[in-house]
């Protein structure tokens, strides 16, 4: 062979893997913005790739994903937004309810959004509808708010003689009014006393059972919202201190201590938000993926802290229970 044919034949060589790279298709990049924290998110986050994968989207294969999370500070979430809107991703998925959607909103028109919802997204302004919600959003709607006086009579099942409750609401939270409206409806109907405690940070939360005790009230309802997710463990004991019964929105508060919850089954709600991302990434338009709502409800009660508590929960209450942690 001559010589300078070797040597064209090592420039071929010496540029191919270069071509062959510049041909690679760039890896896409799922967002997911969250309200609450890793650490207590590690089995959410699992269900969302779970989701993903349903869709025939395979992290590392054909897509990564990129996380920011708030950890309960809301104020927070505008500069993550943004931070994931600047990578471009793909696809953004919102998780923890409005606060996240609503930056996610506020940062990009274009990039689909994929969230959740633990209200009516219309009355936010965040859809336009339900069943088509135009432009870049779709998503999961929890409808929480009005769960909420679903919880309150779980309550009033489970304390009959209770004339005095109190719902302790983050006022910061963009669906508190919408809890607040149900919650006193529900306790008019109920013939109830119902008094409100405002808390948005850690030393609200302590002046709230303070007042609990001093006023005499018989339980609470705290109210669907990441902060006090992210402070379940405190929010579990500070009502076993004070011996205050505590209605929860998630099975995580009663697995730390609290004493019942009633709410969706929340890791498949991120498994189905990952399958809404995944169709995305096959090709699907936000503006095609009517925004679904759970249908599938838990009712879970903690015998031990009952106990502590020194409450008796009925045999029908406890038949009805999906789930009773002894």
């Amino acid at each position: 062979m001559r010589r300078r044919d070797i040597i064209a034949g090592l420039s071929v060589a010496a540029l191919w893997p270069i071509t062959v790279r510049a041909e690679q298709p760039a890896v896409r990049v799922v967002g997911f913005l969250s309200t609450r924290s890793p650490d207590e998110s590690v089995a959410l986050a699992a269900a969302f790739r779970q989701g993903l994968a349903e869709a025939g989207a395979i992290e590392g294969k054909n897509f990564a994903i990129e996380y920011r999370w708030a950890r309960g500070e809301y104020g927070r979430l505008p500069a993550l937004a943004t931070e994931l809107v600047q990578r471009q991703v793909a696809v953004l998925a919102t998780v923890g309810g409005e606060p996240s959607a609503l930056a996610a909103k506020a940062a990009t028109a274009t990039i689909p959004i994929v969230a959740i919802f633990t209200t009516d997204p219309i009355k936010l302004g965040i859809v336009a509808s339900l069943g088509r919600p135009e432009g870049n959003i779709t998503g999961l709607s929890v409808l929480n708010a009005t769960l909420e006086a679903k919880r309150l009579g779980l309550l009033r099942d489970l304390l009959p003689q209770a004339t005095k409750l109190a719902v302790l609401v983050n006022p910061t939270f963009p669906a508190a009014a919408g809890q607040l409206e149900n919650l006193q409806d529900a306790a008019r109907a109920a013939n109830l006393h119902l008094q409100v405690l405002n808390a948005s940070t850690d030393a609200e939360i302590d002046s709230a059972f303070e007042t609990i005790a001093r006023d005499g009230l018989q339980g609470v309802v705290v109210a669907t919202d990441s902060f006090f997710v992210v402070r379940r463990v405190k929010l579990a004991s500070l009502a076993t201190r004070y011996k205050v019964p505590a209605m929860f929105s998630l099975r995580s508060y009663v697995v730390e201590g609290g004493l019942v919850s009633y709410g969706i089954d929340l890791p498949d709600l991120y498994r189905q938000a990952g399958v809404y991302a995944g169709r995305i990434l096959n090709g699907s338009k936000p503006a095609d993926l009517p925004i679904t709502q759970p249908t599938k409800f838990e009712l879970v009660i903690n015998q031990k802290t009952a106990k502590l508590l020194g409450l008796t929960i009925s045999p029908d209450l406890l038949s009805i229970a999906d789930e009773v942690i002894e």
